[in-house]
């Protein structure tokens, strides 16, 4: 399983920017797809996930610091996952990851650097 993530990069407070991560590989039916951030200094967390459900994601999960500014969605049919960062805040400044489970299997994408300064 390969994940290849896609987006990030330089965002204003209040602003907006949007990751995508396209999966390969075996990519079973029922998995969970999501997204995790690391800042400096501090441990990784869980932003956002959602489980495959119909053909556009199932139930979702957001960390309260991102709930009501950030949205998780899917496309099952393209394996692919996004996240939807509005009203970006400075601490929300850290390297993104791409993230799916399925039978007990955890893979990684590359982690892709979102920065929130003025």
């Amino acid at each position: 399983v390969q994940l290849q993530a896609s987006g990030g990069g330089l965002g204003q407070p209040g602003g907006s920017l949007r990751l995508s991560c396209a999966a390969s590989g075996s990519i079973f039916s029922l998995n969970v797809m999501g997204w995790y951030r690391q800042a400096p200094g501090r441990q990784r967390e869980l932003v956002a996930a959602i489980t495959t459900g119909g053909n556009t994601g199932g139930n979702t999960n957001y960390v309260d610091s991102v709930k009501g500014r950030f949205t998780i969605s899917r496309d099952n049919a393209k394996n692919t996952v996004h996240l939807q960062m509005n009203s970006l805040k400075p601490e929300d400044t850290a390297v993104y990851y791409c993230h799916i489970a399925q039978r007990g299997q955890n893979y990684w994408g590359q982690g892709t650097q979102v920065t929130v300064s003025s």
